[in-house]
């Protein structure tokens, strides 16, 4: 879950584009196993990697201005993880709620801001590792990302 709370925000325009960024974090999903036929499960995933692409990643005329000023992003997860289970879960899922610091850096200079935010993985069985990666069954894996915090 850290790893995962991390690497939503942390990124450096110059070095990708958005959609390699958004690529790669889709390698990080995993379907949601509370659905109950495939075709359901690939409508949630696309729907939570759309969530991911709309409302957690920099909208891309963002990204062009960062580009464009030499900035990045740098995200570090900040005390501990609250834990939640999932309702309706048939194992291994649950989601976790941290502080993040994000600190941005254009040139020399550096600004901080502190979010709270959640990630919904899954460890267990049921998580799919991505094609051609060294990813194996039952590693945990991101069902979805959240824009701010979900607190119990």
């Amino acid at each position: 879950m850290r790893a995962a709370l991390a690497a939503a925000s942390t990124f450096d325009p110059s070095k990708s584009t958005r959609d390699n960024f958004l690529a790669h974090l889709a390698t990080w999903f995993t379907p949601d196993t509370r659905r109950t036929n495939a075709a359901d499960r690939e409508r949630a995933t696309q729907l939570y990697l759309g969530d991911l692409s709309r409302s957690v990643v920099l909208p891309q005329d963002q990204w062009d201005q960062m580009r464009s000023e030499q900035a990045a992003v740098t995200a570090k997860v900040d005390g501990p993880i609250t834990h939640v289970a999932v309702s309706d879960d048939p194992g291994g899922m649950s989601i976790g709620t941290a502080n993040v610091i994000l600190t941005y850096r254009h040139g020399d200079v550096t600004n901080t801001e502190h979010v709270r935010v959640s990630v919904q993985v899954l460890c267990g069985p049921g998580s799919v590792p991505a094609p051609d990666s060294p990813q194996q069954a039952g590693d945990c894996k991101v069902v979805r990302f959240f824009d701010s915090a979900v607190e119990e």
